[in-house]
């Protein structure tokens, strides 16, 4: 399957149908940018309506497909516990994070599952997230790469739903702050799936030499992680 290395969106897959009328981009369940094209469309033309899309294209891999519903007891991150709490004291939803509790005050005319309340309590997880994910992931990646010979420029952090993670062809390494969900051994695959892309800007049986070099059980991380989503 031919593919597209982007400086902005990484590694797109091209699938070349003969059923196809038109270019049509898709996110895949990897997270990562997939393009569906008529099965005699020239490299050069997809990447001029790529160009041309960038504005749409980042709203797709921006928008979340589906949210995290939140409910009582539920872990949030590695260090938050979500607690609800009814009460008459309160005429509307009241939220406050203390001591690693993000609690919920519900007033009886509110529920935790209506719209509005699940917003808000997902607007305080994003910012835990967003908190645990610059405190905690800088230095693993910054371990791997030393560990392993990695260089990278820079790195950042997002929301985005469509992917956990990405890599850039000046060394940028973009974190989904959603990472916080998942277990260590999961994070540090994405970690060094990204790390790897540093040395292949793509998805070639190099590239999966280079990741099984450092993660030996890296299909089985592979399998696992596509049970997640990248969301909050």
């Amino acid at each position: 399957m031919p593919e597209i290395v982007d400086t902005e969106f990484g590694t797109i897959a091209v699938r070349k149908l003969a059923r196809s009328r038109s270019i049509r981009f898709s996110v895949s369940t990897s997270g990562r940018l997939n393009a569906t094209v008529p099965r005699l469309t020239p490299l050069f033309v997809i990447k001029q309506v790529l160009n041309s899309s960038r504005p749409a294209l980042r709203k797709l891999l921006d928008n979340p497909h589906t949210h995290t519903e939140y409910l009582d007891g539920q872990q949030i991150g590695k260090q938050h516990v979500l607690a609800v709490v009814p009460t008459h004291m309160v005429n509307n939803v009241e939220i406050q994070t203390t001591r690693g509790t993000l609690i919920v005050k519900v007033p009886p005319t509110h529920t935790l599952g209506s719209t509005a309340t699940q917003q808000l309590v997902r607007d305080e997880v994003t910012r835990i997230l967003r908190r645990e994910a610059k405190r905690i992931l800088p230095d693993r990646l910054a371990h791997l790469a030393h560990e392993h010979g990695f260089r990278y420029e820079k790195v950042r952090f997002s929301h985005s739903s469509g992917r956990w993670g990405s890599c850039s062809s000046t060394g940028t390494i973009s974190l989904n702050i959603a990472l916080m969900k998942l277990p260590d051994e999961l994070i540090d695959y994405v970690l060094i799936h990204e790390l790897s892309h540093t040395r292949h800007m793509n998805h070639s049986p190099a590239f999966w030499t280079e990741v099984e070099r450092i993660d030996p059980h890296y299909k089985l991380h592979r399998r696992q992680i596509k049970k997640q989503t990248p969301t909050v």
